[in-house]
Parts: C-alpha cells; sequence; structure tokens
C-alpha cells in the first residue's frame, strides 16, 4: 500500500538526501534502513569540487533541520538500486513533503532515476585534498 504512513526514528543524517532510519513497520516490528528522499538528489559530501562541498554540506544541513521537526514519517516506499536502503516519501510534523520542501530551498535538484550530472559548474575548481 503505497500510502501506508510508517513513523521513524531517525538514527542519523547521512547526507542531503539520504538518512538513516527505524522503521516502525507494526507493533512489535521495526527495521533499521536508510531511507533515500523520492524524486531528488542533493549534492554529494564526496565532491569533486569545493562548490559542490559547500552546497552538500548546507543541504544535509537542512536535511537535519527538517528531520528534526518530529513526527517523521515514511510512505510510497519503494526498492533502492542499492542494498539496505529504500526509497520514500517523507513527512515531518511541519513538512508535508520533505522532497518538495529541499526542492524549493535549492538544496536538491529532480531526480527520476538514471545518470545523475555533476554539482560542479567549472570543473577549473577542483577540490583541495
Amino acid at each position: 500500500n503505497s500510502e501506508a504512513r510508517h513513523p521513524v526514528d531517525v538514527i542519523r543524517t547521512i547526507d542531503g538526501d539520504t538518512f538513516e532510519a527505524r522503521v516502525h513497520l507494526e507493533p512489535g516490528l521495526d527495521l533499521n534502513t536508510r531511507v533515500r528522499l523520492r524524486g531528488i538528489d542533493a549534492p554529494e559530501l564526496k565532491a569533486a569540487c569545493a562548490q559542490e562541498l559547500q552546497m552538500a554540506e548546507a543541504a544535509t544541513g537542512a536535511l537535519r533541520a527538517m528531520l528534526g521537526e518530529g513526527d517523521v514519517m515514511i510512505f510510497n516506499i519503494g526498492p533502492d538500486k542499492y542494498a539496505g536502503r529504500v526509497v520514500a516519501e517523507v513527512a515531518t510534523r511541519r513538512t508535508g513533503n520533505v522532497s518538495t520542501a529541499m526542492l524549493a530551498a535549492g538544496h536538491a535538484r529532480s531526480y527520476g532515476g538514471g545518470h545523475r550530472s555533476g554539482w560542479c559548474a567549472n570543473a577549473s575548481q577542483p577540490l583541495a585534498k
């Protein structure tokens, strides 16, 4: 049932579009998994340039703040291409759709699967090692 909503306890924020959670499937049945936000792509913390790293840190902080609103629920849950992770829509006490909020704030771009473009606008600015 794609509309079934499951409460979760957020364990940690991994980056701007993924977090680790304990999902409460039914009374007495919990599952720990990583949850990727459906429909978005956020910059990577393993950045290719300084600009991407700054954007990734901002996106991670924004997701952490939204998840910190409490009453986190996931729904429209599906398999992800990586084992141990699911794709889902996420809502909190104050944010009806976290993916939409991340897009609106400029912390992510729409993503429907497949190849993702890089975040570095100018390849001549590599990330300092």
